[in-house]
């Protein structure tokens, strides 16, 4: 697996698990129905954002992640990311590897934490595997999100120091 920079051309391999996550309303705080531009423009940073690629040897996307200050002006020492990867390619360590690259990025450009504002305390995969990357639940803000499924139930703030 190689992990590299996103670019306009790997959009229309992104777009169709990106929309089919969304749409599911199960792990993301985005409208269900977002549509494909403004998906777009939400996902495709530019600087001192950054988005990534996880691609197997053929090239074949299997994953993306964004990355950028959490905050901006005084705040923007803590860094902040998003995650998706292909359901069609669960289980195959694309997370932590993204994860992992992640952290490494925001070390290498000087940040001092990293912080995710809405991780869906039943994504329980997600939990367990930003857990292991040495993240913590620092708080859960109660019935902040609606889950198709499960109702109303909670959104974990995560934290990590990084130095």
């Amino acid at each position: 697996m190689i992990i590299r920079d996103a670019s306009a051309a790997d959009w229309p391999a992104i777009w169709p698990f990106l929309h089919d996550i969304v749409a599911a309303g199960e792990t993301y705080p985005l409208p269900p129905d977002l549509g494909e531009p403004a998906a777009k423009q939400l996902w495709l940073l530019t600087p001192p954002g950054r988005t990534v690629v996880a691609v197997d040897d053929a090239g074949t996307v299997l994953g993306s992640a964004k990355m950028n200050p959490n905050r901006e002006g005084p705040g923007a020492h803590v860094a902040s990311a998003s995650f998706m990867v292909d359901p069609a390619q669960a289980s195959q360590g694309v997370g932590r590897a993204l994860g992992e690259h992640v952290l490494e990025w925001a070390r290498a450009e000087g940040y001092r934490a990293m912080q995710f504002n809405s991780v869906v305390e039943t994504n329980t995969r997600a939990v367990a595997l930003w857990k292991s990357l040495g993240f913590t639940v620092i708080g859960t803000v109660p019935e902040a999100f609606r889950h198709p499924a499960h109702g109303y139930v909670g959104l974990h703030v995560m934290h990590q120091f990084l130095s």
